[in-house]
């Protein structure tokens, strides 16, 4: 067994080392801090004289068993530590304020990507303060347990003090906003919403604050005792307002350096946020206090919160809530203690005679269950816990003890981790509805500190200084040691001779040296990589049965050269071919044998590249050629012996199914089958003798009808040209007609004048 463990961790140890070789080797590493920035377990050697070789300049960056394997001083190794300063730690339950928790502040300066533990002490105090904020539902519903609430105070504070011997008490109440569909807003019911009108009842109203935190019963009995029963409309009430107000009004309350308890008594549900539209209400809930004369004054203007901002804002403040409900709002206010963290829920009795009872178990559950938990972080900040508690052992985001006794000490074991260099961040660390909390702050250690001499210096050729074993270099040098001068070229130009495709400098595993990349020691340090961007190796192929080219070829720049008679990514199989063939034929020509199974193209499948799912027959593409061949006509008519090698066909007399239907060059329908022959594009077609073709015109009927068709339509046009002027003469006559009659009647033509003037004849004589 021991030698079973001692192997784990010795194989442990080596994956580690070669975990972290990988990370201080993967990038092009020039100088001390490149080095401590690459991987959490890189170390640099500052020798002067660690390497003569300018190409492995960059081996000073390893990891420190490594450094020193290779030759590097111990004294000459910058390894940069995780460390740790306790800034205040004042002793635990120690002064007239007790302290819980220890230390309570540290500074850390990590080392990027390198985790770092350390304890956080909690000790229950005795004596410590109490401070109980009860928080009434005053709906109507509620009318038996004011009473008995009005004789509480002493009763809780005697309850509360004989645990802590420190406690204060205050109230508050609620019902729902003033509007409507929640309550009756009739002037009358806005003034009195209490349905008996004998009771004494108060206006509606949403939360009020009734009495700041005090240890005096006698003035809560007071106080509660003015208090009044009121009214709404629907069930659910306006309890988380009431909490949200409660919660963020610290002042207003009164909440000391506590255990601050909220206690909500109500019988029924509660809304939340959203249900502010059936009122017309848009605006959120902003988060912030409220309290205009003791009374919420943006009840009517602002949305309910949501259960998301009431938990965010009690563990903001510490408050841990205490749900006192009737039996049948039990599983409601459950499934909310579920999300609100350090909450409870208690059953209240008909009268909330048992009230105290409830308070006095909740508070004693809550304060026994330790949750140590931190603030919301930046992603490149985590933390983890662990504990000395039963069942805190596994590593989680929040650390959690239950059954802690008053005196106990309990230990978290806190491991922060930072993921990058970052100049300082603080964040807080506390057990959840505490209010003491350990400020831890952050640095990272991204350089190094290296005594140098400031002026230049033979190692770099006279061309520069010496830091931390490195040489940087005057304007105008380039180079490990100073030696290449840059002349008409910047640094820039030289450097981008050195990478592939604006890539990675000499892809990460060599130097650019006056623009040529000088290739590291592979890992293995048994040869170099090569190639004008050190992109090869002969290390990293693909291997097979553990072996690289399963032993059957040689890597070249990362890709396998098989040997003779070997083939595949891995030489992994020797050349066959024998299960391919089917009737002598390798994979039906449609693809090729790799390790004796076919690798098929252009859709077809395995195992044999016989049948294509997805490939269609190519029917109209054919037919021109099956037009040729089996009646020898169409376009390629007098080409076709060369254009349609691929087709071979055969003219049958009948054909119960055909595949293909296509018009030839008539207007011909030809039918026939498609059967594909071993290889791509090659068929064998079947046609079918006969081809549906369209009868010829009739030209006796054609020009026998287009004559009748001229005749007729002449025919009509002389009865319309008949008809018109018949029409005409008939019009004429009739008005002729209707002159004569005119005539008639008068005894004178109306066409006719008499004469104006009398020529007489002189020849003659009217005598003769």
């Amino acid at each position: 067994m021991l030698q079973a463990v001692c192997l784990r961790g010795l194989l442990l140890l080596l994956v580690g080392r070669q975990v972290y070789t990988n990370q201080c080797s993967k990038g092009s590493v020039n100088t001390c801090g490149e080095c401590i920035r690459s991987g959490p377990g890189c170390a640099w050697c500052k020798d002067l004289n660690f390497t003569k070789d300018v190409k492995q300049e960059a081996a000073r960056c390893d990891t420190y068993t490594s450094l020193k394997e290779k030759g590097c001083s111990p004294s000459g190794i910058i390894n940069p530590k995780n460390d740790f300063t306790k800034k205040a730690d004042k002793p635990l339950n120690a002064g007239k304020n007790p302290v819980q928790i220890q230390p309570q502040e540290i500074q850390l300066d990590l080392r990027p990507g390198m985790p770092f533990t350390f304890q956080l002490h909690f000790r229950r105090a005795q004596g410590y303060p109490v401070d109980l904020y009860y928080l009434m539902d005053l709906s109507y519903s509620m009318k038996d347990d004011l009473k008995n609430v009005k004789n509480l105070g002493n009763k809780l504070l005697e309850k509360l003090n004989g645990i802590t011997g420190n406690a204060r008490i205050g109230f508050g109440s609620f019902v729902d906003k003033t509007l409507l569909p929640y309550t009756d807003t009739n002037e009358a019911k806005l003034q009195r919403p209490c349905s008996d009108k004998n009771d004494p009842c108060q206006p509606a109203f949403g939360f009020q604050h009734v009495l700041s935190l005090t240890d005096d019963g006698n003035r809560f009995k007071t106080m509660v005792a003015e208090q009044h029963i009121s009214g709404n409309l629907d069930p659910p009430e306006g309890s988380l307002d009431a909490i949200m107000q409660a919660a963020v009004c610290v002042d207003e309350i009164g909440w000391g350096n506590s255990t601050r308890l909220l206690v909500l008594a109500t019988d029924d549900g509660f809304h939340m946020a959203g249900d502010g539209k059936l009122a017309a209400i848009l605006e959120p809930n902003k988060e912030t206090c409220q309290l205009v004369n003791n009374k919420y004054s943006k009840s009517n203007l602002w949305d309910y919160p949501s259960v998301g901002q009431i938990a965010r804002k009690l563990e903001d403040h510490n408050i841990q809530p205490i749900f006192a409900v009737t039996k049948k709002m039990e599983s409601v206010y459950t499934e909310l203690s579920k999300l609100i963290p350090k909450s409870a829920v208690g059953v209240l009795s008909e009268d909330s005679g048992n009230v105290v009872n409830i308070i006095v178990d909740a508070y004693n559950s809550l304060t026994s269950e330790v949750i140590m938990a931190h603030e919301a972080l930046p992603d490149y900040i985590k933390v983890k816990y662990t504990s000395n508690c039963m069942g805190g052992e596994q590593t989680s985001d929040q650390g959690k003890c239950s059954n802690v006794n008053i005196g106990q000490d309990v230990i978290f074991d806190v491991t922060v981790t930072v993921k990058k260099c970052i100049t300082s961040h603080s964040f807080q660390i506390g057990p959840l509805g505490f209010s003491e909390k350990l400020k831890v702050n952050i640095q990272t250690r991204c350089d190094c500190e290296c005594d140098d001499i400031n002026q230049p210096h033979p190692h770099c050729n006279g061309h520069g200084k010496v830091v931390c074993g490195g040489c940087s270099c005057d304007q105008g040098y380039l180079g490990q040691r100073c030696e290449c001068q840059v002349g008409q070229k910047d640094e820039a130009s030289l450097k981008a001779q050195c990478q592939k495709d604006n890539g990675t400098e000499c892809e990460g595993k060599g130097d650019c040296v006056c623009g040529r990349c000088q290739c590291h020691k592979t890992e293995s340090d048994l040869s170099f990589y090569y190639g004008e961007f050190c992109e090869c190796d002969d290390e990293h192929c693909e291997k097979y049965d553990n072996k690289q080219c399963a032993g059957h070829g040689k890597c070249k720049c990362g890709k396998c050269e098989c040997d003779e008679g070997y083939e595949g990514a891995a030489c992994q199989c020797a050349k066959s071919d024998e299960k391919c063939k089917i009737d002598g034929v390798v994979c039906h020509n449609r693809g090729k044998c790799v390790c004796n199974q076919c690798e098929c193209e252009r859709g077809y499948k395995v195992p044999a590249c016989k049948f294509c799912s997805t490939c269609q027959r190519p029917c109209q593409e054919s037919g021109s050629c099956v037009e040729c061949l089996a009646f020898g006509t169409g376009p390629l008519e007098k080409s076709c012996p060369a254009s349609c090698q691929h087709l071979e066909v055969k003219i049958v007399d009948k054909m119960i199914k055909s595949d293909c239907r296509v018009k030839d060059k008539l207007g011909c329908w030809m039918s026939f089958t498609m059967t594909e022959q071993l290889g791509f594009d090659k068929y064998f077609v079947s046609v079918l003798k006969d081809r549906e073709c369209p009868e010829g015109p009739n030209i006796a009927a054609i020009v026998g009808g287009s004559l009748a068709a001229v005749a007729l339509i002449g025919l009509l046009i002389l009865l319309i040209v008949k008809a018109v002027l018949y029409a005409s003469d008939l019009r004429e006559w009739k008005r002729f007609e209707k002159d004569r009659k005119h005539e008639k009647t008068s005894g004178t033509n109306p066409l006719f004048q008499n004469a104006t003037t009398t020529v007489q004849n002189p020849t003659f004589s009217g005598d003769s």
